[in-house]
């Protein structure tokens, strides 16, 4: 059995490494379901319809340059690219690379009361197919 600890996951924002931010990361990998039912059919049909993935990330957040706010600020408004991969090691069968694109378009800048760590998850809508790299 191929179970794995999803402790390493590598996040890419625009060129910008942002894993050692993330505390969290969700694929949801979801088509358009389009009703093709017709009279006489026992049951309802479907077919496949346009990808509407989406990207959950939870962020710590941090005002360096180079880190989650700046990042997002500099992203606000914006599709780009966004790479997650298993682990650091390389993009192979076993650790494939998952590509697109999403619109900016939501961040949670100031986040916390006394005492808490600012973080914020944001659920990116993607603006392309997810794409699945598996050739190093």
């Amino acid at each position: 059995m191929a179970v794995f600890l999803s402790n390493g996951v590598v996040v890419t924002l625009n060129s910008v490494d942002l894993s050692d931010h993330v505390t969290s990361a969700t694929i949801n990998r979801v088509f358009e379901e389009l009703e093709v039912t017709a009279m006489g059919d026992s049951a309802r049909k479907y077919a496949k319809g346009l990808e509407t993935s989406t990207v959950t990330l939870d962020f710590l957040n941090d005002t360096a340059a180079s880190e989650v706010l700046v990042t997002l600020q500099a992203a606000w408004g914006t599709t780009v690219p966004l790479t997650l991969k298993q682990t650091s090691a390389v993009v192979s069968a076993a650790n494939p690379e998952y590509q697109t694109t999403v619109l900016v378009n939501n961040t949670t800048d100031i986040n916390g009361a006394v005492g808490d760590i600012s973080t914020q998850s944001i659920t990116f809508t993607c603006n392309s197919v997810i794409v699945v790299d598996s050739t190093p």
